[in-house]
């Protein structure tokens, strides 16, 4: 049912939170009125947090820095007609609420916004530090993100998600509630374009199987905020709007370093350094409360951490071999969005990969490529060891070193065994199975192949029968018109390969690596400039290429590769006698590893600009679609904007989809149907985040 039916009539009625606690601890129920409270009105809140680790004692509204305290008191700032534009019925579940009684509910928009407290909620933002684009970047903290409260797992939770969350709470924080003492010079709002990503992608990746913090709605308003769309010196305004996202706990590896020393580039230093026993104190925290078994194994403190960080490194390099293998993105994997337990933290600027590139950035800040698809494992190892910086001495320096030379080994399994799947290879793991997948890779980026629907194609290409040869003409050449249908254009090709960096702007950077390399170092860095010559170099190729050419070179890679995968498949089956069914099983893994639907940014921008014109369909239809995103699912076609209403949202106060503006200023054009599981539109490229 659309939220916007509902009218919200009552006015909201604010209590300090000790108020709100008294009257929590009188028992409402006793009062004789909790027969009458809605269930966001009963949640069973319990905020281990608050009494475990050091809560700031001011209440000072204003930007300041928080010396000795992990959490800051705040209140977050009512929304104007709080709305909601879409509920997940699977996070709120987690809750113990459904979604019809939360869309019911005349306060549920106030509650999920942070608009009204719920009884038992203490509203306070998370202190924590970073490295930024590999700086420490010194206190950052919740800038917009308002911690509610925990509540506690229903009683008939299922074993599989205690065993997740071990601590049997779900911290519930909403995003966009206003300001804190760590906003900076922002304003601590986001607003729909932010907000609808985040939703989304949160859902999207929970139901790809990746470990991740859940979205539970989104609420927007007549609340607004002025935003520079494309930095231009024409700002407008925009709505206000705010994610209600769940999770075990928001504590991250930029937890810890609060306590950091001054550092050796930049000079910043911990709000908390020297507050050395508030650092054993999270440690203590964190271990028993989500690695109670590591607690309970480890009487020795030292083993105990050490085994605590093997764990985070093991989860983290289990979670980026998952993202690699969707052709997931994570725009800014900073320390300070870097999960303590292994989660998908923090949704600003993501992409998932449509053309297979391994130079992939889906941040157009990133001018470095730092956080590119192919970069992600390493920094992720990076981070691991800014963490491990960060707990020492509670973690020696050479008990972390041995931990980190762990990780590539693992990082590796994970992604072998996942590729495995991906491709079929489930009965036999051969040394020769890590040379077909960098083939398949390599042929998926040498023709321009879409990532998602490449994979999904896979399941249909016939494992040799008995008495079939692996290179049988016939099959290989089906095959290869299959895979053909993903591959990209030469026009397609040649807007891939076209530098960023203006021509002069690069020749005067490869005169000055010859003549100034230091000043050189300042301005650039020499992966940079060579992946622009790169660019320049295939892009000279296709312009000297037909398109007839180009689809002959195509078709003859992709029926090499497809011959050295039949082959493959053929020893699958050697030694068995039941043939169809080693074909069935591997068409079922294929298919439930392989999604046919990901939140591409051209479906996220269709249901971000249906809803800035007021349809909130776009959104709640797009978060049907995404929760079974390995089913084929009739109807897929979509409302799709051929004309583009350009996007962009400012910098790390709110991430945002920047299009190009139409010359002759009508905005959005006519509509087509695009099916959500089909190749992007040539408009898709067009699409920007920062």
């Amino acid at each position: 049912m659309a939220a916007s039916a509902f009218r919200l009539t009552r006015p909201s009625i604010w209590y300090p939170s000790a108020v709100l606690c008294r009257f929590s601890s009188l028992g409402m129920d006793n009062m004789g009125i909790g027969a009458s409270r809605s269930p966001l009105e009963r949640l069973p809140f319990d905020n281990v947090v608050l009494r475990k680790l050091p809560l700031d004692p001011s209440e000072d509204p204003g930007v300041r820095t928080v010396r000795g305290a992990c959490f800051s008191r705040v209140q977050p700032q009512p929304l104007k007609n709080p709305r909601f534009v879409a509920v997940s019925s699977g996070a709120l579940a987690l809750l113990g609420l459904s979604e019809e009684e939360v869309e019911k509910d005349p306060l549920g928009a106030e509650y999920l916004s942070g608009s009204r407290l719920m009884p038992g909620s203490e509203p306070a933002a998370h202190c924590y530090c970073g490295h930024q684009f590999g700086q420490f970047a010194g206190q950052l903290g919740d800038g917009a993100a308002c911690y509610l409260g925990e509540v506690k797992a229903p009683a008939d939770q299922s074993p599989e998600l205690l065993k997740e969350n071990p601590s049997g709470r779900w911290e519930i924080q909403v995003k966009g509630a206003g300001l804190t003492p760590y906003s900076r010079q922002a304003d601590g709002r986001k607003v729909l374009r932010s907000s609808i990503r985040e939703f989304l992608c949160s859902e999207a990746v929970f139901a790809l199987g990746m470990p991740t913090t859940r979205a539970g709605s989104i609420v927007t308003s007549d609340s607004q905020v002025m935003r520079d769309v494309f930095y231009s010196g024409n700002p407008r305004m925009e709505r206000c709007s705010v994610v209600l996202r769940i999770a075990p706990t928001f504590i991250r590896f930029g937890s810890f370093e609060i306590f950091k020393q001054a550092d050796e580039f930049t000079g910043r230093q911990g709000p908390s350094y020297g507050r050395d026993e508030i650092r054993t104190q999270m440690l203590d925290y964190v271990i028993e409360t989500f690695y109670p078994e590591i607690q309970q194994n480890h009487s020795d403190p030292v083993e105990r951490n050490t085994a605590f960080f093997r764990e985070v490194m093991l989860r983290t390099a289990r979670l980026v071999a998952q993202w690699q293998c969707v052709g997931f993105c994570h725009g800014v994997l900073n320390t300070d969005n870097m999960s303590i337990l292994g989660l998908t933290l923090d949704y600003g600027p993501f992409g998932f990969m449509d053309r297979f590139d391994p130079d992939f950035i889906c941040n157009a800040s990133d001018n470095s490529g730092r956080y590119s698809y192919q970069a992600q494992p390493a920094i992720c190892r990076w981070n691991l060891a800014r963490l491990a910086e960060a707990l020492s001495p509670d973690l020696p320096s050479e008990r972390a070193q041995a931990v980190l030379d762990e990780y590539l080994p693992l990082y590796n399994t994970f992604y072998l065994q996942n590729m495995r799947r991906k491709l079929g290879l489930l009965r036999k793991e051969e040394p020769e199975d890590e040379v077909l997948i960098t083939n398949f890779m390599q042929t998926m980026h040498n023709t321009g192949a879409d990532f998602t629907n490449t994979f999904r194609s896979l399941s249909q290409i016939s494992c040799p029968v008995e008495g079939e040869a692996a290179d049988d003409t016939e099959a290989i050449k089906q095959a290869t018109e299959l895979l053909l249908q993903q591959c990209a254009s030469l026009q397609e090709l040649k807007a891939a390969s076209r530098p960023t960096m203006d021509p002069r702007e690069l020749a005067m950077l490869l005169s000055m690596a010859q003549s100034n390399p230091m000043l050189f170092n300042i301005l650039s860095d020499r992966k940079t400039v060579a992946r622009q010559l790169e660019k320049l170099s295939r892009l000279k190729e296709l312009l000297e290429t037909t398109e007839e050419e180009l689809k002959a070179k195509q078709t003859e890679d992709w029926a090499c590769w497809i011959k050295q995968y039949r082959q493959r498949l053929a020893r699958e089956c050697e030694g068995v006698s039941d043939v169809k069914m080693v074909q069935e099983e591997r068409v079922q893994v294929m298919d439930s590893t392989n999604p046919c639907v990901v939140l591409r940014n051209y479906i996220a921008q269709n249901a971000i600009e249906a809803a800035e014109n007021g349809d909130f369909s776009e959104v709640q239809r797009v978060l049907k679609v995404l929760e079974k995103p390995f089913c084929v699912q009739e109807g897929l076609e979509q409302l799709a904007w051929v004309g583009r209403r350009g996007m962009e949202e400012p910098g790390e106060r709110d991430e945002g989809e920047q299009g190009e503006p139409e010359e002759d200023g009508r905005g959005a054009g006519n509509r087509v149907l695009v099916p959500y599981d089909s190749k992007p539109p040539a408009w898709a490229n067009e699409i920007c985040v920062t």
